[in-house]
């Protein structure tokens, strides 16, 4: 019987160090640099809550990310190695950054070192909470005893039940990156519209809007229950998380609403754990973002064979 394969993810997939190690996951971390010449290791060098705050303290000060080196997934591999020949490492969409270029080299120079190591580097087409719950489902499948490649086939299959809906409180930092004009941005926050945004197969897509703090959220809770119909989906078939810039306050009691909407809806109660959204996403969407990753459960997944 084949050992279990170990996974390295990119710092995008914005798991809190500690359920990190609870499942075994090497992260390999983005860095993030205020004055475009200093970079620290987010998580790590900076905490998520610094990073935050520095950005609700000081919002001209628009911060940069930049992607891991390969010698950064170098050394994430040299230490899955020591636990397993067999390596998946799952990296942001590759429309979105260039990790798995990153991730490729490094692989490259283990095949060089270690020529009986298996390393697979998969473009997850996923980012922040949405690279959240793939990974998690991943690492279901290896626990549940799947080898590497069909963990990585059965994957490719659910990547394409998983989303990202989110909502931003003022459009500048997605108007900084260059998702929308100046004055489509001022206009925006002007009338106080926020935009209900997707992410799908690592492309943004809007998804409508509302106006006012209350109503978009409203929007985001209709927007997950529209997946689920979409799907023909419940919440006990997904893995899902809710995630959050600043304000840790407002979004456990958007979680505890969200639950009782669900259980309301679904007949059953409803745990939606939550965690800090990273700073690989932070930069563009700014410390009001707020919103749900979504992913059909492996397990779900395989039942629908038998």
């Amino acid at each position: 019987m084949k050992p279990k394969f170990a996974i390295v993810s990119d710092g995008s997939c914005d798991l809190p160090a500690e359920e990190a190690a609870r499942h075994d996951i090497e992260v390999v971390h983005f860095l993030v640099s205020f004055d475009g010449e200093r970079y620290a290791r987010e998580g790590v060098d900076i905490s998520l809550s610094e990073f935050y705050q520095q950005m609700h303290d000081h919002p001209r000060q628009y911060p940069k990310t930049a992607a891991p080196s390969p010698e950064d997934f170098l050394r994430a591999f040299e230490s899955a190695a020591r636990k397993s020949p067999f390596i998946l490492c799952i990296c942001i969409s590759t429309k979105l950054s260039s990790s798995m270029q990153s991730a490729l080299i490094a692989r490259d120079m283990m095949a060089e070192s270690h020529p009986d190591l298996t390393i697979a580097v998969v473009d997850s087409l996923c980012a922040t909470l949405m690279q959240s719950v793939y990974v998690l489902e991943t690492c279901r499948l290896r626990d549940t005893g799947f080898s590497l490649e069909e963990a990585t086939e059965e994957m490719e299959k659910l990547r394409k039940t998983a989303r990202i809906l989110f909502t931003v409180g003022d459009l500048d930092y997605i108007q900084h990156g260059g998702r929308i004009g100046k004055m489509t941005g001022f206009a925006g926050n002007l009338l106080n519209i926020k935009p209900l945004i997707t992410l799908e197969d690592g492309e943004i897509h809007s998804s409508g809007i509302r106006r006012g703090r209350k109503k978009s959220l409203d929007g985001l809770t209709d927007l997950l229950c529209n997946y689920l119909e979409s799907l023909q989906l419940t919440p006990k078939d997904c893995s899902m998380i809710l995630g959050y810039s600043y304000d840790e306050e407002e979004a456990l009691q958007f979680a505890d609403r969200t639950a009782l909407a669900l259980e309301e809806k679904y007949g059953s109660p409803v745990a939606i754990p939550s965690c800090r959204i990273g700073a690989t996403i932070g930069v563009h969407a700014g410390p009001t973002a707020i919103g749900f990753g979504v992913i059909q459960r492996a397990d779900k997944s395989l039942q629908k064979k038998i």
